[in-house]
């Protein structure tokens, strides 16, 4: 089999005959000379085509966005893509595109994009664009620091299911599907799952999972269905030991992208990162003229204020928002000592942008009980999550994290929908 290049090594090869294959990003037609610009997903290359090589007609009547295999000789030209271009002995068409296309790939610089809701709507077309792409070498490249520090510490993958017996989240909406001769739900987060982990012994796992949200919310950051990034580790002593350890994962992640995408707009965050108790926080904010009618809670303004009060204070784009009233709190978080109202819970906001929610959980099966019948749960439903206590649990805590969110601020996109591969809301089920 003929070996054929990519157009990153087409670049290496001046003076050598190549076989390149790739979709045709744009065509420039002049009289004596065809400009056919070649791109794969490791970027573009531009092709020549003579009146001399016998295929300027069959170069005329190519439509853009066709996949096609051409083969020439490489020749430096300064002025090309990668300083080399392709001068044209055979073209192949292997898949003919439409000649009409429902949204554009190439679009000129300055020029306007398409309306997101079109573009989704052609989501396969719409990540033809090399700066899309290039969200997904991200998310790559960030998930590779995660999974690198989750290696070198321990950690072991679950792989939880998505058909839930009972809700697994309070005060969220959920999805409820039937299952043969009863109702099941889609899982709001593998929470559940991870502590059971925890309850077999495995002292640290994680998980990478579809999660299911039936809310009814048009933001810029939610979605219905999401990839959810978890995990769950044993032994802690309070939610701050969470915190440290997750500080540990982002920072391997940041280290893996800058190491892959030195252009990235991020700087390697130091430990530890700034920490303000949610009452803390609603004083700073009061304080620099936001108000909120939420007294136990952040509405996105006041994320976006705490974050450029930290930005300001401390030069870092991280906080975590601390030790939330109970009101705010699943009932399987553990209260802190000092005050029986406040849990051991916190919120990561990077950016302005809320990416995880950790807390130190109950492990105590009794409190659990008391606490579930506090929010007006029935038990019935969680007692085989109950169980997992019963026979002896490490104390432990986790983390539940948005990938997306982190994604969405690492490149600046002006909606969750951007980073997502094929995002689903309230009004898209398609493609």
């Amino acid at each position: 089999m003929k070996k054929t290049f990519n157009t990153k090594e087409v670049c290496e090869c001046a003076g050598k005959e190549v076989t390149v294959r790739g979709f045709v990003y744009a065509l420039r037609i002049q009289s004596k000379v065809i400009f056919l610009i070649l791109r794969d997903i490791h970027g573009v290359i531009q092709t020549v085509i003579l009146p001399e090589s016998g295929m300027f007609d069959k170069a005329k009547e190519i439509h853009l966005e066709s996949v096609v295999s051409v083969t020439g000789q490489v020749k430096e030209e300064k002025n090309a893509p990668g300083g080399v271009e392709i001068q044209v002995s055979n073209l192949e068409i292997i898949s003919e595109a439409a000649p009409e296309l429902p949204i554009p790939v190439f679009t000129k610089k300055g020029g306007e994009e398409t309306e997101a809701p079109l573009r989704f709507d052609y989501r396969w077309l719409d990540l033809r664009k090399p700066e899309k792409a290039r969200i997904f070498k991200v998310w790559t490249e960030f998930e590779k620091g995660w999974r690198k520090f989750w290696d070198e510490n321990g950690f072991i993958q679950l792989y939880p299911p998505a058909f839930m017996s009972t809700p697994s989240e309070t005060g969220a909406e959920v999805f409820s599907v039937d299952y043969f001769d009863r109702k099941a739900y889609l899982a709001q987060s593998p929470q559940f799952y991870k502590q059971m982990g925890i309850a077999s012994g495995f002292e640290r796992v994680f998980m990478v999972s579809p999660v299911f949200r039936a809310e009814p919310s048009f933001t810029t950051r939610h979605l219905t269905e999401f990839t959810g990034w978890d995990f769950e580790m044993a032994y802690v002593e309070s939610h701050h030991d969470v915190m440290d350890m997750e500080e540990g994962m982002i920072i391997s992640g940041f280290k893996s992208l800058l190491a892959a995408f030195p252009d990235l707009d991020i700087t390697l965050p130091t430990q530890p990162f700034p920490r303000v108790k949610i009452v803390e926080a609603k004083k700073i904010l009061r304080e620099r003229g936001i108000e909120s009618g939420e007294e136990h809670d952040l509405s996105p303004e006041e994320e976006r204020a705490i974050s450029e009060y930290v930005k300001e204070k401390y030069n870092h784009d991280f906080v975590f928002i601390t030790d939330y009233h109970k009101s705010k709190s699943a009932f399987y978080h553990m209260r802190t000592k000092e005050d029986p109202d406040r849990s051991q819970r916190a919120d990561l906001i990077f950016r302005g942008v809320e990416v995880t929610t950790l807390a130190k959980r109950e492990h105590r099966p009794e409190i659990l009980e008391s606490q579930a019948l506090e929010k007006g749960m029935d038990l019935e439903p969680l007692k085989d999550y109950l169980n997992f206590f019963r026979f002896g649990c490490p104390p432990h805590g986790g983390a539940g994290i948005g990938p997306g969110r982190f994604i969405m601020k690492i490149l600046d996109l002006p909606n969750v929908r951007e980073a997502t591969y094929l995002p689903r809301d309230v009004k898209r089920l398609n493609p």
